[in-house]
């Protein structure tokens, strides 16, 4: 059985080069004009180093909060089933566990990236290119500055002439009730009594939901109960959920609810 208490953040934003009209024959002009596309690609390559490392100012969190450590000690990401990629461990933020790396920390990636004709390439130096890319946030960083700390960072790099815009897409805020919180234990110790096993509590979602609505519109902290396991398919046209899992699940919740309609639960 798992808790999950939140969920990562995400701001989709596009990266452009747009120098010229149309490309020029790079025997004519190769090496005198500048390429579009390096430029974007040193763009992009200036947020990360080659390990996935995050280089923005104001991307980075001050720290993960103690409870936050303590709630992911004894959880340990592993490779999925088959046909799921293999864990990379040297991955990511040096010095934080893998659980951390993927519920404690942001993670940016490269959704796409364009420049030219990939499918006719021609010897010519590209006129524009164009990438779009996503950053996973959490609680602990400045989620209103994202795409303008990415704008100082690449002014800073000497790459100014990268142009930047926040994607259409309404960005999903990180949120994260406290795992000391009443309701979380209320839920973990219901959990426990009627499954006989101590829950996984998940801070927050590697992933994304809309769950500020409730946290940010409502004012509420939230707890999570999924009703799933790894190998479901997720969002795949065979999408399934075990029987078993299902007959603990409704028993579970039952419970739950049973224990926060009692006098025993939180003021």
């Amino acid at each position: 059985p798992t808790l999950f208490l939140g969920s990562r953040g995400v701001v989709g934003f596009e990266l452009s080069v747009n120098l010229r009209k149309g490309a020029h024959h790079s025997g004519n002009w190769g090496g005198v004009i500048a390429d579009s596309g390096i430029i974007l690609a040193n763009a992009l390559a200036s947020i990360t180093d080659a390990r996935g490392r995050i280089r923005v100012e104001g991307w980075r969190p001050r720290e993960i909060p103690p409870a936050v450590r303590k709630a992911l000690l004894d959880c340990v990401p592993s490779d999925g089933p088959d046909g799921e990629p293999e864990i990379d461990p040297d991955w990511g933020e040096p010095g934080l566990s893998l659980a951390e790396r993927l519920f404690a920390w942001p993670s940016f990636d490269i959704l796409a990236f364009e420049t030219g004709d990939p499918s006719r390439p021609a010897s010519a130096v590209p006129p524009s290119a164009h990438g779009v890319c996503a950053l996973r946030t959490t609680v602990d960083m400045n989620q209103d500055a994202v795409v303008s700390a990415l704008r100082s960072h690449l002014e800073s790099e000497g790459l100014g002439l990268v142009a930047v815009r926040q994607a259409d897409e309404t960005p999903m805020r990180a949120t994260r009730t406290d795992p000391d919180n009443e309701w979380v234990r209320l839920a973990a110790e219901s959990i426990l009594a009627t499954s006989g096993t101590h829950p996984v509590i998940l801070p927050n979602l590697g992933g994304s939901l809309p769950n500020d609505a409730f946290v940010e519109g409502l004012g509420i902290p939230t707890v999570w109960v999924p009703h799933s396991y790894p190998g479901c398919s997720q969002y795949a046209p065979d999408e399934h959920l075990l029987w078993t899992v299902a007959r603990e699940g409704v028993a579970i919740m039952a419970s739950i609810f049973w224990d926060i309609g009692s006098d025993s639960r939180p003021a």
